[in-house]
């Protein structure tokens, strides 16, 4: 194939045109993938395009169609600063919501916001970098996410439903999944159950609520209840761990929050020389990969992420569009593995 001259390397869709004996209109169409032109008029614009070395200004192209065929991810990491993108729940979604994102032909522009300030979310709006925004996860950030939502339609957000929120949701019934758990350890024998996770995290709240619920008939008989303060890292849950079995509280089954605290929790009760489960039965939250590669195994809540990315990226493309779309509360189940009745 000869080489393109500089002249003709510059040319514009107008000249492709003429070349083609097509207009404009159909060149952009053609270009762009459109099914609308036939498949061997298309054939011929693209051959055209390549051999005279043309490319598509999407940059220009996108700003004539007021469009950034960009998706927004954010991250907002008010309640845990040290919580890593290479978390694997967090690595999972983002994997899942990418893909999802990526088969409508947008891009995808991840953000984390670290210790978030007054106007962060207006700021990044207003940036105008792309088309509409999932956020992974409320944080303690609910009262900035609702204030804008009144204003901004675009927008989903992995969570909790709460009482009073007017943005659009996607999760799990986080007290039901919570009781689940609860009840599970609970009927294997286990009278001292405790919980370990972050407080003040919209979708950690409900589980403990639900972890209460479950308790209540234990707690009527003296059996203390309480939340056990852990980040949503490794270490945290390790050192926490260590803590408790320094502390000589009585506890037969932890209920983790999340799969990593359940993690941690393990390593430091093998640590301890304790076993899991003939010792203390323990559950987590999540089923990530690893729960499955664990030693032992690890119980726990499975939330169907692929399913819920799916979904996450279908309302936000509607809202997109301009509807008006509802939250949406997708199923939980318990996966029981040897850490709870191996």
């Amino acid at each position: 194939m000869h080489k393109p001259s500089a002249a003709l390397s510059r040319l514009k869709m107008s000249d492709i045109s003429k070349l083609a004996g097509v207009s404009v209109s159909t060149v952009s169409r053609a270009l762009a993938g459109s099914s609308l032109v036939p498949d061997h008029v298309r054939e011929k614009i693209e051959a055209l395009a390549q051999e005279h070395g043309y490319v598509v200004n999407h940059a220009a192209r996108n700003l004539r169609l007021q469009t950034t065929r960009t998706v927004g991810l954010v991250l907002p990491m008010g309640h845990e600063t040290g919580q890593q993108i290479t978390d694997p729940f967090l690595l999972e979604m983002i994997g899942h919501l990418s893909e999802e994102v990526i088969r409508r032909g947008y891009d995808v522009l991840l953000t984390k916001i670290s210790a978030p300030n007054e106007g962060w979310l207006n700021g990044l709006i207003q940036s105008h970098r792309f088309d509409g925004l999932l956020m992974l996860g409320q944080s303690d950030q609910h009262a900035t996410i609702n204030d804008v939502a009144g204003r901004y339609l675009p927008m989903v957000v992995w969570g909790e439903k709460l009482k009073g929120q007017t943005y659009c949701s996607v999760g799990v019934d986080n007290v039901f999944a919570g009781k689940l758990a609860t009840e599970h350890l609970l009927g294997l024998g286990r009278q001292h159950v405790r919980f370990l996770g972050p407080s003040h995290v919209p979708e950690v709240d409900s589980r403990y609520q639900g972890y209460l619920e479950a308790m209540e008939p234990v707690r009527k008989k003296g059996v203390s209840v309480e939340l056990i303060e852990s980040h949503f890292t490794f270490e945290s849950a390790c050192d926490v761990t260590r803590s408790l079995l320094r502390s000589r509280v009585k506890f037969d089954g932890i209920f983790a929050a999340s799969d990593v605290i359940a993690h941690g929790v393990m390593t430091a009760l093998h640590e301890g020389g304790l076993s899991v489960p003939t010792d203390v039965a323990v559950c987590g939250f999540d089923d990530v990969a690893m729960a499955r590669s664990m030693a032992p195994p690890l119980t726990t809540i499975r939330q169907d992420l692929a399913m819920a990315s799916k979904l996450m990226v279908d309302l936000l493309f509607k809202r997109i569009d301009g509807d008006l779309t509802s939250s949406a509360v997708i199923p939980a189940s318990l996966i029981v593995r040897a850490s709870s009745v191996g």
